[in-house]
């Protein structure tokens, strides 16, 4: 493809997009039909294959559909928002169509905050800080940059002022985002949990308008928290083959988190990735406080088991849940879960695979009365076995056997850490370079 063609057509569309958003329709029909005998043109020398060029050929559709609804808008006695060198020195009344641009650009902005407004959490996650085992440094820093601030807003006067964005990084299912649901629920504020779907648009210009929105309903919202999952993946480094749009959606989001002309206190943006180095530098000095969310240490690997087991019927004293804090060192937050998932129900596949079951007295779970007529499972040569099926016993019958750390040591030689040594460098160059200890 010809570069220079292509340049062409997208500074053309950039063009077109701008004169439809000030109400200079004539001009916008004008400068989206040269669009697409650009991008026509580009076609032509196109070389990358079908695809691109059934892309190309979408946009010109979608240019062209525009083009269209504007002259028959023009038709019916729509016009221009303003004069423009068409009108050779003529003046006309403009309060109608004033009054009708500024219609049409309420309208998209309604349209763009109803699609933004999914994103406001309204239900609190119910996570609060004592949930989250270890990371002490990275719950401090939450608090003084969320908690303090709304409380105790007089504190924070003159030169002191609370920290405009965070970043937590670090290896995938270390409590990133668990430690995002805490300030959820903690703070008395406004949360935004947005992710990079939530502000790509096909049509061009309509991602950077629905950043500029997001931070528009924060303000309008204050105290508000932005929250970005995995910002890497909108906010990556810039490059030279880079798309237009994607460039256009960084800049964006950069003047809203710079706040000039604006007034951007009490606004939080948390971001959260497990690519750091990946962000744009300029994105990166965004980010006032980097805060390194590592794998979890002895005890926090201890408290983890002991959550995760929670009120499930177990048989495991504290140094049981020691032992098994030693034997997974390199696990995340997330490994464990899964370790302890699968060890819990094993249990229940004790339930399904027995082939006998035997009377006891106990509590039956689903009633909450004393029975002397529980089944649990058994091996056949148990005094008192009797030969039948989980199918066969009424649920209000069945006592459920508890966990044991042989179902843990099974459930661990299965399950191995996902975090590997090549990805644990990575992550302490960056914390030495450009983050801190969480």
């Amino acid at each position: 493809m010809s570069g220079n063609v292509m340049d062409k057509a997208i500074e053309t569309v950039k063009k077109a997009t701008d004169a439809d958003q000030k109400g200079e329709y004539a001009e916008a029909v004008r400068l989206y039909e040269h669009a697409v005998e650009y991008f026509l043109h580009a076609i032509k020398y196109e070389t990358h294959g079908d695809r691109s060029k059934q892309t190309l050929r979408l946009k010109c559709s979608q240019y062209l559909d525009r083009a269209e609804e504007l002259k028959k808008h023009l038709a019916k006695g729509g016009g221009k928002k303003k004069q423009t060198v068409s009108d050779h020195g003529h003046t006309n009344s403009k309060k109608s169509n004033d009054n009708n641009s500024d219609s049409d650009e309420d309208d998209d902005k309604r349209k763009m905050k109803d699609q933004l407004s999914s994103a406001i959490v309204t239900e609190k996650p119910n996570v609060h800080w004592d949930d989250i085992a270890g990371l002490d440094a990275a719950k401090e820093a939450l608090k003084e940059a969320v908690i303090l601030p709304i409380r105790f807003p007089h504190l924070f006067t003159g030169n002191r002022v609370p920290w405009r964005g965070i970043l937590l990084y670090g290896p995938p299912g270390t409590g990133k985002s668990y430690l995002a649901k805490a300030v959820a629920t903690e703070a008395d504020s406004t949360f935004f949990s947005i992710s990079s779907s939530d502000l790509m648009s096909k049509y061009l210009g309509e991602s950077e308008r629905l950043v500029k929105n997001l931070f528009e309903m924060a303000r309008a919202n204050k105290p508000a928290i932005i929250f970005i999952d995995e910002v890497d993946s909108m906010c990556g480094s810039r490059s030279e083959g880079e798309h237009d749009a994607t460039k256009r959606i960084k800049t964006e989001f950069l003047v809203q988190m710079e706040g000039v002309g604006v007034d951007n206190n009490g606004i939080l943006v948390l971001g959260a990735t497990n690519l750091p180095w990946a962000l744009d530098h300029a994105i990166r000095r965004r980010f006032e406080k980097r805060i390194y969310i590592p794998l979890p240490e002895e005890k926090a690997r201890q408290k983890i088991f002991e959550l995760r087991v929670g009120s499930t019927p177990h048989g495991l004293s504290h140094r049981n849940f020691y032992d098994l804090a030693c034997k997974t060192d390199g696990y995340s937050g997330a490994d464990i879960g899964i370790v302890t998932r699968d060890a819990i129900m094993q249990p229940l596949r004790k339930v399904q695979g027995a082939t006998h079951f035997k009377m006891i007295q106990g509590i039956s779970s689903l009633t909450g009365e004393h029975r002397s007529d529980m089944l649990t499972p058994c091996a056949p040569n148990e005094q008192g076995a009797i030969e039948m099926s989980w199918l066969q016993v009424e649920p209000a019958q069945l006592a459920e056997p508890i966990v044991t750390v042989m179902d843990f040591t099974r459930s661990l030689a299965k399950t191995k850490p996902t975090v590997n040594h090549d990805d644990l460098k990575n992550f302490e160059d960056f914390t030495r370079d450009f983050g801190q200890e969480g």
